[in-house]
């Protein structure tokens, strides 16, 4: 029975460091950091997009059903049932795999190739500047407000890699949204079990630079004023598991007492082994 008292001694101080606790698990922990304007409010801290090589544009060109804009811009002209307006462009008829086939390419140049208008630099700009620039042409040819152009991406594209107990949630995910931040890209998919470290995100961003490296702490309420909250085309978010519950301790407090007690039945097996011999 004394060595029962030694053994548990000793291995009790590990099991309590080895619970997670609410403060692991839990989101948006008040922070003293977090900025708040005059108002009261979290000021948004929205990235702007800027399109980067192999990147794939979904462009529309809507203009009147007599207008020749369709058979000049595509060949996928579609009137609808009305008869009113005629929707013309790369990826008009949807679906990722479509836009990968019928979208606008962004070449090792940084270009995008439009038939019947031609190359138009798009490589570290914003959306409505090329779209700004693609209306401009696209009024050179027709009466101008006769004609709209519309030009996106096809939706946020980003990807989830975690351990072997995320894989519900791992893979490519598209989000047809204009914004989106990283909880709600979580909630969409689930949310987090409670073996993954919260307090070590990590997200990489390409740019037209390069890609930039980010790691979040979701416990902490501060990471809304992090441009790194909003999930941005192109983005990959890795989750790490936490280092406790590796070893098999911390997953939940059932699984940390069965594993206590057979640390302590293995090690007393050990021990009435030994003092056998």
């Amino acid at each position: 029975m004394k060595i029962y008292k030694y053994l548990l001694f000793l291995i009790l101080p590990f099991l309590v460091t080895s619970c997670i606790t609410s403060k692991d698990v839990k989101y948006m922990q008040p922070s003293e950091s977090l900025v708040i304007n005059e108002e009261g409010l979290i000021p948004y801290n929205i990235p702007v997009y800027r399109v980067t090589k192999n990147d794939i544009l979904k462009l529309d060109i809507v203009t009147t059903p007599k207008g020749d804009a369709a058979q000049f811009y595509s060949t996928l002209n579609t009137p609808n049932a009305g008869g009113t307006i005629s929707v013309v462009g790369a990826g008009g008829i949807g679906g990722n795999a479509m836009v990968y086939f019928t979208g606008l390419k962004v070449d090792s140049k940084g270009d995008i190739n439009i038939f019947g208008i031609g190359f138009i630099k798009a490589e570290g700009r914003t959306i409505e500047e090329i779209s700004v620039d693609i209306q401009q042409k696209v009024n050179e040819n027709f009466q101008e407000g006769k004609s709209e152009v519309r030009l996106n991406t096809a939706g946020i594209t980003y990807y989830i890699l975690g351990d072997i107990e995320t894989t519900g949630m791992t893979g490519e995910k598209t989000a047809l949204k204009n914004t989106l931040t990283l909880t709600e890209a979580i909630s969409i998919n689930g949310g987090l079990n409670r073996t993954i470290d919260r307090k070590n995100v990590v997200i990489y961003r390409k740019l037209p630079e390069g890609i930039k490296k980010a790691t979040l702490d979701l416990t902490r309420e501060d990471i809304m004023n992090s441009p790194y909250y909003y999930v941005q085309n192109g983005d990959e978010i890795f989750l790490t598991t936490q280092k406790r519950s590796l070893n098999g301790f911390g997953k939940d407090p059932v699984q940390t007492i069965v594993s206590g007690v057979s640390v302590i039945t293995t090690a007393l097996s050990i021990y009435l082994l030994l003092k056998n011999l």
